[in-house]
C-alpha cells in the first residue's frame, strides 16, 4: 500500500504545473480571458488530475488491493488517465463505455494499458460496471459518486489553487468568473467550494451541453432530472451525478452541440492551441459571460479550461462529414464568434 501511495505521489511530484494561455481579446475591452491548458498533462486531458485523485483516495481507504483489477464508468478521458495509473500499478483495468465513444479515445485507453467494455446503452454503465467489480472481485472507482470528494478543495495544488497562483500578477488576479463544464461535477465543487473557503468575489458558471441532465437538475432544483447522453465527451450526464454540488454554482448556461463544436474549432484556428468540444462549450460560455460583463460596463478577468486536445476527435468534431451526418451546423455560430471579438457584439443563433 505505502508503496502504491508512493508511485502515485511521485508522478504528481515529476509533473510541472499546467499553463494558463491568455486569449487574445480587444484590449480596450478591458475583460482578460484565460484558458488553463490542461491537455498537457501526461494523459492529455483535465482527468489526470481527476484519476490520480481518485486512485489515492481508493488506496487511503483501503479500497483497493495488490492484484484487484479497476473498473470505471466513463466516456473516455478519465478512463485514459485511469488507465496509465493502474498500468503504473501493475493493475488491470476496464472501462466501460457506451459504444459512441470516439476511436482515438478508445485507443488511447488500449495504448495506455486498458481494455475497453462497450455497452449500447450509456444508461447501462453504471450497473455494468458495479456487476464486473463483483465478478472479477476488483474495485469499483465510481468517478460521479467520489469526484467531488476525492481531492482537497481547501488547495494541496488543486486547479483553483493553481489557477488563482497563476492570476497573482495579472492586473485583473481575482477572476469575476471561473467557467467550467460538468461531467462528474469534481471541477465545479472543487471550484465552487475554494473559492468561497478563500472568500474571493469570483463567481462559477457551469455549461452544459445538448440532452444533458445537469442544467435542467439546476435550474428546476430537480436531483431527480434525466437528459440523454451527450455528443459532448466528458461533459453532460443522462442523470444528474451524485457528485454534482448545485449549490456552489452561480448560473448555469445550456450550450448547443453545434456551439460548443463551432467555439473549439475556431479556438484551434485563433489561438494555435487544439481544443476538444468540452473546451468549445466552456469558451461559448466564458465568452457570453464577458458579453454580459460588457453590456454592464465591467471590467475584470474570466478563466475557463482547455479540457483536451482536438486531436482525439478528428473523426467527430473536426470532420465535415460527421457534422453532416449528425445534422449539425456550425457556420452560424462561427460568424457570431467572429462578429463578437470584431464589434464587440454577441449575438446567438437559434438553434434547430
Amino acid at each position: 500500500m505505502n508503496e502504491a501511495i508512493r508511485k502515485v505521489e511521485a508522478d504528481a511530484n515529476r509533473s510541472a504545473d499546467t499553463h494558463l494561455h491568455v486569449f487574445p481579446l480587444p484590449p480596450e475591452w478591458g475583460i482578460d480571458l484565460y484558458l488553463k491548458d490542461e491537455s498537457v498533462h501526461p494523459t492529455g486531458s483535465l482527468k489526470h488530475r481527476l484519476a490520480r485523485s481518485l486512485f489515492l483516495y481508493a488506496l487511503c481507504n483501503g479500497w483497493i488491493g495488490e492484484g484487484a483489477t479497476i473498473i470505471e464508468a466513463s466516456s473516455g478521458s478519465t478512463a485514459v488517465s485511469e488507465a496509465y495509473f493502474a498500468r503504473l500499478l501493475g493493475l488491470e483495468f476496464v472501462a466501460v463505455m457506451p459504444r459512441s465513444t470516439s476511436p482515438e479515445k478508445i485507443a488511447l485507453i488500449e495504448f495506455q494499458g486498458g481494455r475497453c467494455h462497450l455497452v449500447a446503452d450509456p444508461s447501462t454503465i453504471y450497473e455494468e460496471s458495479r456487476r464486473l467489480a463483483a465478478e472479477t472481485g476488483g474495485h469499483y472507482l465510481d468517478q460521479f459518486t467520489y469526484a467531488e470528494r476525492a481531492t482537497d478543495w481547501r488547495g494541496n495544488n488543486n486547479i483553483a489553487e493553481s489557477i488563482f497562483s497563476q492570476l497573482a500578477h495579472e492586473r485583473h488576479p481575482v477572476p469575476a468568473w471561473v467557467v467550467v463544464g460538468a461531467g462528474t461535477g469534481g471541477t465545479s465543487a472543487t471550484i465552487g467550494r475554494y473559492v468561497r473557503y478563500r472568500r474571493c468575489d469570483t463567481q462559477l458558471c457551469v455549461v452544459d451541453p445538448e440532452n444533458s441532465a445537469f442544467f435542467r437538475g439546476w435550474s428546476e432544483d430537480d436531483p431527480a432530472a434525466t437528459g440523454s447522453g451527450s455528443r459532448i465527451e466528458g461533459i453532460g450526464r443522462p442523470r444528474v451525478e451524485p457528485s454534482f454540488l448545485p449549490s456552489v454554482v452561480d448560473c448555469m448556461i445550456a450550450v448547443p452541440d453545434a456551439a460548443s463544436i463551432a467555439a473549439a474549432r475556431w479556438c484551434s484556428s485563433l489561438t494555435g492551441l487544439s481544443a476538444g468540444g468540452s473546451t468549445g462549450t466552456a469558451l461559448w460560455g466564458a465568452l457570453h459571460q464577458i458579453a454580459g460583463m460588457r453590456s454592464r460596463g465591467e471590467t475584470g478577468s474570466v478563466v475557463t479550461l482547455l479540457c483536451d486536445g482536438g486531436e482525439r476527435y478528428a473523426d467527430t468534431y473536426y470532420d465535415d462529414a460527421w457534422l453532416a451526418g449528425q445534422g449539425i451546423d456550425i457556420t452560424p455560430y462561427l460568424s457570431a464568434l467572429d462578429t463578437f471579438v470584431s464589434t464587440g457584439h454577441w449575438s446567438e443563433p437559434l438553434s434547430g
